[in-house]
């Protein structure tokens, strides 16, 4: 899996982290506010959209009164607090993370969040210092399953496309990783649990934790 691989990029929820219900809570939550029930489809569509973009999609078919950024805005304040004290880190990631930097492996994130809760989440995990390049499809003219942050990133961190190795936990995440031209790893969410076959598909490698990756690299 790591074979002439010289960088690991990474989205964050339901990747890196295990936070992928916390948005569906809060999207109920907010469209509560306004006398809405979450539609069944919702999740599904807005899939792979920046922040930026879910706030445009929650504005028009809604018909939101406050701008794009009062609807971000609220999002990361209900967002802020559970990310610090309640959002955990996938199995085996911190492990992983360590052993990239021991192996001289270049990392990265290309998350579709905003970059401010992106932050938040790392540090309150205590691993950002093992990402060296952290970016997020709102600096970039399209979001997933375009690959635009992973190419992104990618020239960041000063390594060619087929270099890179992403680990994705749905299919319009690792459609932009393979888009851009890498090689992508699945990652098992309960989230997504419904879309492991066609994650399986889309794939390259598929696990269930990061404890099963080979450390082919691993020095004795």
């Amino acid at each position: 899996m790591l074979e002439n691989i010289k960088a690991v990029l990474f989205d964050l929820d339901g990747t890196l982290v295990d936070s992928m219900w916390m948005w569906k809570d809060i999207d109920i939550e907010y469209l509560g506010r306004y006398g809405y029930e979450l539609p069944s489809e919702l999740q599904k569509e807005i899939e792979g959209m920046s922040l930026s973009e879910t706030a445009v999609y929650f504005k028009e078919r809604f018909a939101i009164q406050e701008s794009l950024e009062e609807i971000k805005s609220t999002w990361m304040d209900m967002a802020r607090d559970k990310y610090t004290h309640e959002v955990p880190l996938k199995p085996g990631a911190r492990e992983f993370l360590v052993w990239l930097r021991q192996q001289g492996i270049r990392t990265g994130i290309a998350s579709s969040n905003g970059i401010e809760l992106v932050e938040t989440v790392l540090k309150a995990q205590g691993i950002r210092e093992y990402l060296e390049s952290v970016h997020t499809c709102c600096e970039v003219p399209k979001g997933k399953p375009a690959p635009d942050i992973y190419l992104m990133v990618a020239e960041t961190l000063g390594v060619k496309p087929e270099e890179c190795l992403v680990f994705e936990d749905v299919p319009m995440g690792i459609l932009a990783g393979k888009n851009a031209g890498m090689r992508v790893c699945a990652v098992e969410d309960t989230f997504s649990a419904n879309q492991r076959e066609e994650k399986k598909k889309l794939a390259d490698y598929y696990i269930e934790s990061y404890d099963e990756i080979p450390r082919e690299r691993m020095q004795p």
